[in-house]
């Protein structure tokens, strides 16, 4: 993802080296910043994932959460 937001940002920026119309360079300028945005945003969140990664309570999938329910409405087998 962070990869693509550069990817993103450095075309908006090819754009706008050769665009000079105001009505498309507003536009282009806004995208581009919210292209920054995203990029400082997921950088953040993966730094937070690295951090909490040797936590105890860290863990791939949550045991309570995937249990098999036991509401009754599984499908019954017959012989």
């Amino acid at each position: 993802m962070i990869a693509a937001e550069q990817k993103a940002r450095s075309t908006y920026d090819n754009i706008l080296r050769l665009i000079k119309d105001p009505e498309i360079c507003d536009p282009i300028r806004f995208l581009r910043q919210r292209e920054v945005v995203h990029f400082q945003r997921f950088g953040e969140s993966l730094r937070i994932v690295q951090d909490h990664l040797d936590s105890k309570n860290f863990y791939a999938f949550n045991p309570e959460f995937d249990t098999p329910a036991n509401c009754g409405c599984q499908a019954k087998t017959t012989r």
